[in-house]
């Protein structure tokens, strides 16, 4: 996929999660979410993190050890919609830096050029933009070219994710599916 389509693919991924969790009442920050043991403030937690992780590892080029423990924990503090903003939008501004998604960045799991990343992080947002969607009773539709780009991304390691430990085990989608519903049952998740 070249440059543009990528990052243009992972700003719609980074404006549909923004519109949940602006979508967010104060009473649902506590729901359950699809994610086990998640409530959608862990939810947004986890996809806020890795956001703040992204200026460091691909514009400062520190890796993930050399950054430690910066975003274990709570970090969306007391306005969460508004750390989400701040933190989505400084992981757009690192991967739209001229030349960033040709950088090499070092993450938990190794070496990966910043596009690799960069496809990975619209992944995981489409994905739980569905989970978050569920939880809040808001719509669940997902844009094609996100489920297409995101199965495409998956379809790799997807095959055997009880060994990956990143999504739960497949579940068999209904006869005559959708690609949306196929993903997200390839994840785990039952739509």
């Amino acid at each position: 996929m070249d440059t543009v389509a990528l990052l243009d693919r992972h700003s719609e991924a980074l404006a549909l999660f923004t519109e949940r969790v602006h979508a967010v009442r104060p009473d649902q920050w506590d729901r359950a979410t699809p994610c086990a043991e998640w409530t959608v403030r862990d939810l947004v937690n986890h996809l806020t993190a890795e956001q703040l992780w992204v200026p460091l590892l691909v514009g400062a080029g520190r890796g993930t050890a050399e950054a430690g423990d910066a975003f274990d924990g709570d970090v969306l503090g007391a306005h969460p919609a508004v750390t989400w903003d701040r933190a989505a939008s400084g992981a757009k501004a690192a991967f739209n830096m001229p030349g960033a998604l040709d950088r090499t960045v070092e993450l938990s799991y190794g070496e990966r050029t910043a596009a690799d990343y960069c496809a990975q992080m619209v992944a995981d947002a489409t994905v739980h933009t569905w989970d978050l969607s569920r939880a809040i009773g808001a719509d669940e539709a997902l844009p094609e070219a996100l489920v297409e780009f995101t199965a495409r991304e998956v379809a790799p390691y997807a095959a055997g994710p009880a060994r990956s430990g990143l999504f739960a085990t497949a579940v068999e989608p209904p006869p005559g599916a959708d690609a949306q519903t196929e993903l997200l049952c390839l994840l785990g998740r039952e739509p």
